[in-house]
């Protein structure tokens, strides 16, 4: 493919990127011999119902790469409008300080899991990936989910918006 050099730099680019409102996601994942990972991720969406799949992606530089590379599934938090802390704290520190004190339990298929009331989860299989740019792009294959009436957090020009309630209904 032929293409024209981009006429902006990278931070005009994430602004731009930054004008839609996306849902917040903490995924966390435990590989057998390495330590459970978890982070906050916005780059969450559906790929497709028939078979069940979403994508998200992961910068090639995140700490956690290797274990999200080598874990057979990880599970997707959908974060509820009350979860900003949660956000935050699975987005800066250590591995060890994201998990410290944070209530945990396992998904169906053992995957490690908030034990928290999101507004929905997603257990995952480690379905596939792709190299592009300087991300990496995961596709999960959804085995087992759960959704609450919660109201979604969203992230939206580089900080935390609420839904407002009664939107969809």
């Amino acid at each position: 493919m032929n293409t024209t050099p981009p006429s902006f730099d990278s931070t005009y680019f994430r602004a731009a990127l930054g004008r839609f409102p996306t849902g917040v996601t903490v995924i966390t994942a435990a590989a057998e011999g390495m330590a459970p990972v978890g982070l906050t991720v916005s780059s969450f969406n559906s790929v497709s119902l028939d078979p069940p799949l979403v994508v998200w992606s992961l910068s090639r530089r995140s700490s956690s790469l290797k274990t999200l590379e080598q874990c057979e599934r990880y599970v997707i938090h959908v974060l509820s409008s009350e979860q900003m802390s949660v956000s935050q704290r699975f987005a800066s520190g250590t591995a060890a300080e994201r998990f410290n004190g944070m209530p945990m339990t396992h998904a169906p298929n053992g995957s490690p899991k908030l034990d928290l009331q999101c507004a929905a989860w997603f257990e995952c299989a480690n379905h596939r990936r792709y190299e592009e740019g300087d991300h990496i792009i995961f596709i999960g294959a959804v085995e087992h989910c759960a959704r609450t009436e919660s109201l979604p957090l969203v992230y939206h020009a580089g900080g935390y918006d609420l839904t407002p309630a009664g939107v969809g209904k």
